[in-house]
């Protein structure tokens, strides 16, 4: 695989888990760190479960990649993102003093006894800047944590992508085909071949069952890495008679 840089997410609620919200992070991710030659390396969904949570976050603890996690840090009862970050990266939960000031001149009396909640974080984490509403998003370690509200927390990521993951990375590249009349199993030794000629690239193989079979054949990385490969298979598909067309790169 081709060394382009990758981040993980952690995407947290009951409501996505249970249907009464589509997720919109994700798909947003994606194009949005494509445009700066990042990429979603692996993404998981958590409910509201504090004990499924904090198991969830040590996993992604030990990863050596960052991390994005949005969602379940408000102050109601069914939040419990904070506390089990605290948890999971055995760190005390404390009232941030620049959380605690940032919450307290947003709201004033009426930060009490409620929003002012949202300012116990895990000791040790920095402030992530909200231009919404102010209330601060935090980052601890590699783990950075959102708002599930999208028109609060994409700025914040923006924000977190300039300030800590400045720069833009070599674009990761696509070259596919569509091969004919052909099933997937097929093409089994020519994609493990192909693989072994090429561990920098990224094989992908997308079968289509119906009227007419055919499979999307390519790989992904940088360019020349994945152009190399893709050049490997379509030398190998006119060796073997195989009827293709092309697919337009992303």
């Amino acid at each position: 695989m081709s060394d382009y840089r990758a981040m993980g997410a952690v995407i947290i609620g009951d409501e996505l888990l249970c249907g009464k919200r589509q997720d919109r992070h994700l798909p947003h991710l994606i194009a949005l760190l494509g445009q700066r030659g990042l990429q979603i390396a692996w993404c998981r969904y958590e409910g509201d479960d504090p004990t499924r949570l904090v198991e969830a976050l040590r996993q992604t603890r030990s990863s050596d990649l960052p991390v994005l996690c949005f969602g379940g840090i408000g102050a109601t009862p069914d939040d419990c993102t904070r506390q089990a970050a605290a948890q999971a990266f055995d760190a005390p939960l404390v009232r941030h003093p620049e959380a605690v000031a940032l919450i307290e001149q947003q709201f004033g009396e009426r930060a009490y006894p409620t929003r002012i909640h949202m300012a116990e974080l895990p000791g040790g984490s920095t402030l992530i800047p909200n231009p919404w509403n102010r209330i601060p998003g935090f980052s601890l370690h590699h783990h950075h944590f959102f708002p599930g509200f999208p028109q609060m927390a994409w700025p914040m990521l923006d924000w977190v992508l300039a300030t800590r993951y400045p720069g833009t990375y070599a674009q990761v590249s696509e070259y596919s085909v569509r091969v004919s009349d052909v099933r997937e199993s097929e093409l089994c030794a020519l994609m493990e071949a192909l693989s072994a000629r090429h561990p920098q690239a990224r094989l992908f193989s997308l079968p289509h069952l119906g009227a007419e079979n055919h499979v999307e054949l390519g790989f992904r990385g940088q360019a020349g890495e994945a152009g190399a490969a893709f050049a490997d298979l379509l030398r190998e598909l006119d060796l073997q008679g195989l009827r293709y067309e092309h697919v337009s790169p992303v």
